[in-house]
């Protein structure tokens, strides 16, 4: 049987608890396959991240037109991109190959820090991606994400609205970083027709105790890998968090501090 394939940009993690390593797991989970570009290689442990080291563009572009020359892709998914050079040039390699693809829906999931703060790019990267977020399908940015993309507001209708403009239909802001019992995600969809009226919905989980290592990572490649299997925006994200809620509450140690995701695939999932 012959499984849809997600193409993934994403950095390495040597913990082996985010990055592509964790993009990886989740995918394969949802019953998809990751066809994985390394974009940066990172120094960094379940904690802290200390260093970044970009892969060079070329490296990356040539992997991926040999991917795509030969097995069909259904859906993309962008992690840390490290370098504005390297967002220039995945956005570009995007556009060339969405002209043949123009339904193919592309996740960018805006990560600009870890965790605990420490620099995901070599340079400031909310500029870094702004070439990626004139390209995305689907934005999935976290509180402080959101925040940091659209410095002018804190409402999360206002940011969606600014987010809109560079042209994703789908804006999906994630509630983890805030401080209530319950984290509420919002999807913020703007249909074709009706420019300026989106719709807003909204799911609400029990915040589990402890932190996690790379569960951002875990639900943008859910929720890459339900599109690729064919489903339709509310049902893939319905899923990816129902998938991703279940990760973390059986998250597991390898020593102190954050937790990993335990990924393994769960059906039927569970709150």
């Amino acid at each position: 049987m012959q499984r849809a394939s997600v193409l993934v940009f994403a950095g390495s993690d040597p913990s082996g608890g985010a990055g592509i390593q964790a993009d990886i797991e989740a995918i394969a989970a949802q019953g998809a396959h990751a066809l994985p570009i390394i974009t940066a290689l990172t120094v960094q442990d379940n904690d802290r991240v200390y260093a970044v080291h970009p892969v060079a563009a070329g490296i990356m572009l040539h992997q991926a037109q040999v991917l795509t020359d030969k097995i069909p892709i259904a859906a993309i998914k962008i992690g840390i991109i490290a370098s504005k050079i390297n967002a220039q040039a995945i956005a570009d390699w995007i556009i060339s190959y969405k002209k043949n693809h123009p339904a193919l829906p592309v996740i960018l999931d805006p990560v600009l820090a870890s965790g605990h703060g420490d620099a995901l790019a070599v340079e400031n990267a909310a500029e870094a991606l702004l070439p990626l977020l004139r390209i995305a399908t689907l934005i999935t940015p976290n509180l402080p994400e959101a925040a940091a993309l659209c410095t002018n507001t804190t409402d999360l209708s206002a940011q969606a609205q600014h987010l809109f403009s560079y042209g994703a239909r789908d804006i999906f802001i994630k509630g983890g970083h805030g401080n209530a019992n319950v984290i509420t995600n919002s999807w913020f969809h703007q249909p074709h027709t009706t420019q300026g009226a989106a719709q807003l919905n909204t799911w609400q989980w029990p915040r589990l105790e402890g932190a996690f290592h790379g569960s951002g990572c875990t639900l943008a490649a859910a929720i890459a890998a339900q599109l690729a299997n064919g489903q339709p925006m509310s049902a893939a994200l319905q899923e990816a968090q129902l998938y991703c809620q279940h990760s973390l509450a059986q998250a597991y140690s390898i020593c102190p501090g954050q937790r990993i995701p335990d990924r393994k695939p769960t059906t039927p999932y569970s709150a």
